[in-house]
């Protein structure tokens, strides 16, 4: 069997280590030997500059707009300049404000309807993944493995550090802030004065691919996907394991070939959760009992979004899809955007919504795929998945901005 385009550009990145020492003077960002670099999400901006660094030209090429019939209006709402950031940072959305941070420290609070900065402070230290936040706190990480927690104002609250480099966006729920450390394993600290609650682990595979997402939080249980494809439930109040899932499990001969991780937060809905393998599975499960409900033969590295029908994907091909989510039949395809590289999806009022490597956000119809819409931002695609705020979609650009967009 021939492999995957995607397999295929995987194995051009995994170089001996000497390699990878020469890349990190080029700011590529690895984490180990162990472990692909950040590249691999395909709707980051960081690919096109990463084949020349290993002497293998000027990148993927990106292909033209496609053509679409214009249905419906994307319109800016705003744009707040907050700083350059990579993988492990996306903006916190709470009903009253919104978060976001930058590598060099930055943290701002901003107006959701308006785009007005509330406050801008800096955090003192380098940052490696933010933002989470809740009605009382604002928690970023660095890659020293120092967890930093603000108020809803930006005044300090406490700093404790874990194992090693913070990894992706904490998440404060149930008096606990759990932070995930780039070695594999899971902090529940006191939400109060940061003192650890109670630390998960488990063994991970020895080839990786460098995780960001994070996980989701519903009625006390933490839901987060793994290295090596499993989907866990866990207790926040304890951190015992209530349920694991199989959402894929890896194949092949070399441990390249054997990459299933969750790149991608789950997503949750009354009766099922959801997560995405990369080179694997989509699988839901019942959120309870952890019963698997359905999967697919469907890998993906941009994330997943849910509507009261339909589980929608963009899958490791490019390809923005809609599955049924009762029972994982296939809606729709729509693959006109596959050499632009496109974001996970995103709900946007009445449509769907991606943003693709030069930052146009692209709207389509929910009940056919079809194209509708389209936006054109800063020219620089989102360092994470798109966030739903109400009826808008808000991301942070790899040019250092804060965007915020809807469709009329």
């Amino acid at each position: 069997m021939k492999p995957s385009s995607a397999e295929r550009k995987a194995a051009r990145y995994a170089r001996p280590c000497a390699s990878i020492v020469l890349a990190l003077s080029a700011s590529v960002l690895l984490s180990a030997c162990s472990t692909l670099s950040s590249w691999l999400p395909s709707w980051l901006t960081s690919p096109p500059s990463l084949p020349s660094l290993f002497g293998f030209g000027g990148g993927p090429k990106v292909g033209a707009l496609p053509a679409f019939e214009a249905k419906a209006k994307a319109q800016l709402n705003w744009q707040v300049a907050v700083g350059g950031a990579g993988g492990g940072f996306a903006p916190a959305v709470r009903p009253d404000a919104i978060y976001a941070a930058s590598a060099d420290g930055t943290l701002i609070s901003v107006d959701p309807a308006a785009g007005a900065q509330r406050w801008r402070a800096n955090a003192g230290k380098p940052l490696s993944a933010g933002v989470g936040a809740d009605a009382t706190a604002v928690i970023v990480g660095t890659n020293k493995g120092e967890v930093l927690a603000f108020d809803t104002g930006g005044k300090p609250l406490w700093q404790t550090k874990i194992s090693s480099e913070v990894s992706g966006p904490p998440k404060p729920a149930d008096e606990t802030v759990i932070v995930w450390s780039l070695d594999g394993k899971i902090f529940g600290l006191s939400a109060s004065d940061g003192s650890r609650k109670w630390v998960f682990q488990r063994a991970t595979p020895p080839l990786t691919v460098r995780r960001f997402a994070g996980g989701i939080v519903s009625r006390g249980g933490l839901f987060t996907g793994t290295a090596g494809g499993k989907l866990l439930a866990i207790d926040v109040a304890t951190g015992a394991l209530a349920w694991e899932g199989n959402v894929t499990t890896p194949k092949g001969q070399t441990e390249l070939e054997r990459i299933a991780d969750i790149t991608s937060l789950p997503v949750i809905a009354e009766r099922q959760v959801c997560a995405a393998a990369y080179l694997g599975r989509v699988a839901c499960f019942d959120p309870q009992r952890g019963t698997l409900t359905w999967s697919r033969d469907f890998g993906s590295l941009g994330g997943l979004a849910l509507d009261n029908r339909y589980l929608y994907l963009t899958d490791d091909k490019g390809a923005v899809q809609a599955l049924d989510k009762s029972t994982g039949a296939s809606v729709w395809k729509q693959d006109k955007l596959s050499t632009r590289f496109p974001s996970g999806p995103v709900v946007v009022g009445d449509y769907l919504g991606v943003v693709d490597i030069e930052g146009y956000l692209h709207l389509l119809d929910r009940n056919d795929g079809s194209l509708v819409g389209r936006l054109a931002t800063d020219g620089k695609g989102p360092v994470a998945q798109p966030v739903a705020a109400g009826d808008a979609a808000v991301w942070q650009s790899a040019a250092g901005n804060l965007i915020s967009a809807s469709a009329r």
